[in-house]
């Protein structure tokens, strides 16, 4: 049986769906105040998480973010009336691992739900260096704090920067299939997550421009190589 952390504020639809979803052997918690859902992780380990954006207290896109850093390989289904593309946006880039706008039937939202338990079956695992202060030939690289240092000047780098990097990182010297590392760290190959992959890898470039002997170098077809002096 998988465990569902559902979040939404709405009585009526959290009922209908919460019901629904045990009905087909699903176990659901489910919250509808923003503020209580980090302490529920305390009691509660879901396998996906179903998180509505409008929510009191603490907003969905906000929980997206504090969830993903505590959890990285947790699926986080965003769900929400919000139909511009840059809400669609604004849900990967905190987290998200798909999107399903309102109204929605149940039977897609099952779906979504079982597509993410395999991603996650299937994905290969983020493979970890020892130390979270890592040397980059002119540069230091401190994961927990997503940033990069080189000559006294700090980098804040976003969540998403600091995963493709540390991937980058834990095969460096080595070739990184695309493919592995799209599904490693938003849990899926789609068009429009290979081409934001496309911008963070140009972003990394920019960023490590200052020491030489670091190349990201793309093979057409098959993904990167990560060079490091």
């Amino acid at each position: 049986m998988n465990n569902l952390l559902y979040i939404e504020d709405e009585p009526f639809l959290g009922k209908i769906v919460k019901e629904t979803l045990e009905s087909q052997s699903y176990q659901v918690l489910l919250i509808s105040d923003g503020a209580l859902v980090m302490d529920s992780f305390d009691s509660f380990t879901p396998d996906v998480c179903i998180l509505d954006v409008m929510l009191p207290n603490v907003d969905g896109f906000t929980l997206g973010t504090q969830i993903r850093e505590r959890f990285p390989r947790l699926p986080i289904i965003f769900v929400t009336a919000k139909i511009e593309t840059e809400d669609l946006i604004k849900g990967f880039e905190s987290g998200g691992t798909d999107y399903l706008r309102k109204p929605f039937s149940i039977k897609e939202l099952i779906v979504r739900i079982n597509n993410q338990l395999k991603i996650l079956q299937y994905a290969e695992p983020t493979p970890k260096p020892n130390s979270q202060e890592i040397k980059l030939g002119k540069y230091k690289y401190i994961k927990d704090k997503y940033e990069l240092l080189i000559n006294n000047k700090v980098r804040k780098l976003s969540y998403r920067e600091s995963e493709v990097l540390h991937i980058l990182i834990a095969h460096q010297n080595k070739t990184v299939d695309r493919k592995s590392l799209l599904m490693s760290v938003w849990g899926d190959d789609s068009f429009y997550n290979s081409r934001t992959l496309d911008v963070y890898i140009r972003k990394l470039r920019s960023y490590l421009m200052e020491d030489s002997g670091i190349e990201i170098i793309t093979l057409k077809g098959k993904g990167y190589h990560f060079i490091v002096p």
